[in-house]
């Protein structure tokens, strides 16, 4: 699977339980994240967009609200195709 701007564009979601954690896993079928890019991408104020068009910010935020929760997000481009992000929190009691 490539980014072709044809395809018909697919997200994948999945979840499963595992002892005390939840985990939520996101894919699409996109181009995936850019090596260059991936070790970056819950830097605060990173971004791939032209100045003006947004603050970086975004995943940033996201990963700290989940560290603050005791979870884990990570990013990563899937085997298959595409970006995989996956979400993993801690079960409320």
């Amino acid at each position: 699977m490539t980014g072709n701007a044809n395809a018909e564009k697919v997200v994948w979601i999945d979840t499963e339980s595992a002892g005390n954690r939840v985990r939520l896993r996101l894919r699409d079928n996109g181009p995936g994240i850019a090596a260059e890019h991936l070790s970056h991408i819950f830097d605060p104020f990173f971004t791939t967009k032209p100045v003006g068009k947004g603050t970086g910010l975004g995943l940033s935020i996201s990963y700290g609200i989940v560290e603050q929760h005791g979870g884990v997000l990570s990013a990563s481009n899937h085997p298959g195709g595409g970006a995989e992000f996956l979400l993993e929190l801690p079960v409320a009691s």
